[in-house]
């Protein structure tokens, strides 16, 4: 077993760290201090996120994870996203996920029904506070998704529901997105990247939708 731990320090020492990681991967043994370090992503969304209406593996996280796994990346990715899921569900089931997961940084994505199903926008305000604070008092960072919400909700409700995110982010001292769906919802012919129910994008979508969190996302994933 020394000679293992020594062979496996070696080659990470000489910075051949593509070997390193295929070999400690193949032998199922991991240096703890590696280990310990490796960011644990909890992604909790709604439909935007679980791949609603897309074949398995294209969505937005699904991305993400290739992405991590081909820039070598040591990171995991939990995608505890449900169709339909509003802010008080998610609210309702994150305690339980901290729990499991004991991640390091938190992407909420969450919302959008609220504001379709005409739901308070206090109570939204309410669930996205306490979904923010919960899973920093749990030691993890947390990035949010904002949303926006087409012309004929109203220009009222509709600056109201966008400045949700923004408050939370800066009361809590969130990293915010603003629109998660830039360059999707507000292309040049917005039909074109959703699919026939007007609501959920495409496939090809998702590469762009990915574009929009990971500048964000990539540093909260440093120690």
């Amino acid at each position: 077993m020394k000679d293992l731990v020594a062979s496996m320090h070696n080659a990470y020492t000489w910075g051949n760290r593509r070997h390193f990681i295929a070999s400690v991967t193949a032998l199922g043994v991991w240096p703890l201090a590696y280990a310990a370090n490796t960011p644990h992503i909890l992604v909790l969304g709604d439909s935007l996120s679980a791949e609603y209406g897309l074949a398995r593996g294209t969505g937005w996280v699904a991305l993400l994870e290739q992405k991590l796994a081909h820039e070598q990346r040591p990171a995991k990715v939990a995608n505890a996203s449900i169709s339909g899921e509003t802010t008080f569900g998610g609210r309702t089931r994150l305690p339980a996920l901290l729990k499991q997961h004991q991640p390091s940084v938190v992407v909420i994505e969450l919302g959008g029904n609220d504001a379709l199903r005409g739901l308070p926008l206090t109570g939204t305000l309410d669930n996205l506070r306490a979904m923010t604070q919960a899973a920093q008092n749990a030691g993890a960072k947390v990035l949010l998704l904002g949303m926006q919400m087409p012309p004929n909700y109203g220009k009222k409700y509709a600056q109201d529901f966008e400045q949700l995110f923004a408050q939370v982010a800066k009361e809590q001292k969130a990293t915010l997105l603003p629109f998660f769906l830039k360059g999707v919802a507000d292309a040049p012919n917005p039909t074109a990247l959703f699919q026939t129910d007007r609501i959920h994008p495409t496939a090809a979508a998702q590469p762009l939708m990915l574009n929009n969190v990971w500048p964000l996302l990539q540093p909260l994933l440093k120690p």
